[in-house]
């Protein structure tokens, strides 16, 4: 049984994804100071996350679970660890 996203759900779905740009931006002006790859990093997970925010409305998917959406979330998550764990290995060969 697939219910319609109702339209608080589009709302609130809107508000973060709105939200994860904005923390994406936020992170994408610190790259620009620093150059420093994990901010760039944190950036593009920002932005998978407001998109896997965005695409279940947009789609109109109201199981995100069922339509693979979530990989998207997956992979911003992989894409911090990725870069977490690359500067703490640049750090200890110094």
């Amino acid at each position: 049984m697939s219910f319609p996203i109702t339209p608080v759900e589009g709302l609130i779905a809107g508000a973060l994804a709105m939200g994860f740009l904005i923390a994406g931006l936020f992170f994408l002006k610190f790259w620009s100071r620093t150059r420093d790859g994990l901010f760039l990093a944190f950036s593009g997970a920002f932005g998978l996350l407001a998109l896997g925010s965005a695409l279940p409305v947009l789609l109109g998917a109201p199981h995100e679970e069922r339509s693979g959406l979530y990989l998207l979330r997956l992979a911003a998550f992989v894409l911090i660890i990725v870069a977490v764990l690359a500067k703490n290995l640049r750090r200890g060969e110094r």
